[in-house]
């Protein structure tokens, strides 16, 4: 056979030299459907995303490609991504979304039942996806993402490609392209969802960035292989989300609450109820947030740690902040000391308990 004759006539030292040439060295090439006409509009949109690195240096292009290794690419991956040929099909058939509409923006609004500003009906413009769109849009999405994963493979700091970096950047940008599509048609459903968890404590509008975070967190790990619409498993993740966000805030609240007390700052009972109103809970807040401040470094951090306030979720032990800070557990018990003496002598220059009341 030919190939046989050939591989004979390839010495054994060249032949070991052919099977360890690194994968980088490979030259990188733009993929002919990159710039194919069902992704005309994405690449237009994109184009301002996607950087120049023409003029870039050698230490720009290393600097570059180092930060594309330590990034993290989120896909779901298929056995026939890696298919020859696989590019042009995934983007052979035609996408066809429609224009967005003003009347569904505003529609949403009305249905919302809350008080809402105009400009919230924008994100709810997009038409609803059809079945085999929502399929097209995950799997060109994904297929995406694994290219990108596959170039970045091949990327070696001491031998930056430029044109492998611009392929890298595209690609990325064209799955957040996708993706982005899957979620505003998608923000009507978060809308409904979230509305539900509205009361005094929790905002519609903080509760519709988490639920948009849990949207676009379920667009990336959706198996659209599997045959079920996307809206089922999106509504389970955006509810849970919601719930998780309010039982959060309630127990903020309660620690906040329970730390003013500890510091014998009176409140009324009315004034700890789950009703207690946004100003009333905001100054609390507040104020709490000031008199930390006057405290030292150490002190500060002792007191957040032990009462669970702001970014500590759990109660830490003498011990562990005695690791922590290079002291002897004695020491920090009394910092801790210390410092709620100097708490409990802001407080008693602060006017806390007369917060005004709320109108019925």
């Amino acid at each position: 056979m030919p190939a046989a004759t050939s591989l004979k006539r390839v010495p054994a030292k060249k032949s070991r030299a052919s099977a360890q040439t690194t994968p980088s060295k490979t030259p990188a090439r733009i993929p002919a459907w990159v710039r194919c006409s069902e992704l005309e509009v994405a690449n237009h949109d994109v184009d301002q995303q996607c950087r120049d690195y023409r003029d870039a240096d050698n230490e720009t292009l290393r600097a570059a490609t180092k930060l594309w290794l330590k990034r993290e690419l989120a896909f779901i991956t298929n056995t026939r991504f890696s298919d020859p040929g696989m590019g042009a099909e995934v983007f052979a058939g035609t996408l066809g979304l429609s224009p967005r509409k003003t009347e569904l923006g505003m529609a949403t609004l009305r249905k919302s039942g809350i008080d809402l500003p105009i400009h919230l009906s924008r994100l709810c413009e997009a038409p609803l996806l059809k079945p085999e769109q929502e399929v097209m849009l995950f799997q060109r999405m994904n297929f995406l993402m694994h290219q990108a994963s596959v170039h970045r493979s091949l990327l070696n700091p001491e031998r930056p490609s430029r044109v492998r970096l611009e392929l890298i950047e595209r690609l990325v940008a064209l799955a957040e392209w996708h993706r982005d599509r899957i979620v505003e048609a998608n923000l009507r459903l978060v809308f409904s969802i979230v509305k539900k968890f509205v009361n005094p404590n929790n905002t519609f509008d903080d509760l519709l960035s988490d639920g948009i975070i849990g949207l676009m967190r379920a667009v990336e790990k959706f198996d659209f292989g599997r045959g079920f619409r996307f809206s089922t498993y999106a509504t389970q993740v955006v509810r849970r989300n919601s719930y998780r966000t309010v039982v959060e805030n309630q127990e903020d609240r309660q620690k906040v609450l329970g730390g003013l007390q500890d510091m014998e700052i009176e409140i009324s009972d009315e004034k700890r109820s789950s009703a207690i109103s946004e100003k009333r809970w905001h100054e609390l807040r507040a104020r709490m947030a000031v008199m930390l401040n006057d405290l030292d470094r150490r002190e500060k951090l002792i007191i957040r740690a032990r009462f669970s306030l702001g970014s500590h979720r759990k109660v830490h032990t003498l011990q562990s902040l005695a690791d922590r800070l290079g002291i002897s557990k004695e020491r920090v018990r009394q910092l801790e000391r210390r410092a709620m003496e100097k708490l409990r002598q802001m407080a008693g220059d602060i006017e806390l308990p007369d917060l005004p009341v709320d109108a019925a």
